[in-house]
């Protein structure tokens, strides 16, 4: 294996992604892609399939991680053919941390009142990324507050409490523990400059 696509938000989305992966002449989703070329190689035409997916939908506005398992075999993605600024690409293997139960930033000291609702929060809260806010929300309202007009999945937005400018996929991979080992403070800077030049 030389690369793995995660970060799906469930089983189902994968299988999916992976059947379309596996079959993108049978896919609905990637008919106007061109055939595998002759002297295309199974490997070369395999990425350029997973660049296609990453600019249509329903893959496009997910959080997803990109993984490179074994640099020895990664390849640039095309110009024209970038994955989205908040598809992170990684390189190496994936490290499993386990958890304790229970082990949340969200402690008993903190609110648990919804910054943006002013509902109260029965579940497990989602916090900012900054180590310096205080916010506390409903992943549902933070979700509908970043979300623009006729989008269904976020893909950033703005703390209502520090003002900060988050990748919805860092929110929740924090909120499901990714960082929870880390001091790791993401700032959208980079993606900023990414995000012009993908418009020009």
């Amino acid at each position: 294996m030389v690369l793995i696509v995660h970060g799906f938000p469930n089983d189902i989305t994968a299988l999916r992604f992976e059947w379309a992966w596996q079959h993108p002449n049978r896919s609905r989703r990637l008919s106007h892609l061109p055939r595998k070329k002759a002297r295309e190689t199974v490997y070369d035409y395999a990425l350029r399939v997973l660049a296609e997916m990453f600019r249509v939908g329903p893959w496009l506005r997910l959080p997803l991680t990109i993984r490179w398992l074994n640099q020895e075999f990664a390849r640039d993605f095309p110009s024209d053919k970038l994955p989205p600024f908040h598809m992170p690409v990684c390189y190496g293997p994936v490290v499993s941390k386990k958890l304790k139960r229970g082990s949340g930033d969200h402690g008993p000291n903190q609110s648990s009142t919804c910054v943006v609702c002013s509902g109260d929060i029965e579940e497990k809260p989602l916090v900012c990324l900054s180590p310096n806010c205080d916010l506390v929300s409903h992943i549902v309202c933070l979700s509908k507050s970043f979300l623009e007009p006729g989008e269904y999945v976020p893909i950033e937005g703005r703390c209502p409490r520090c003002n900060e400018s988050y990748l919805w996929g860092d929110l929740i991979r924090k909120y499901r523990g990714c960082y929870g080992n880390t001091n790791i403070v993401i700032s959208k800077d980079i993606t900023d400059d990414i995000a012009m030049s993908d418009s020009d």
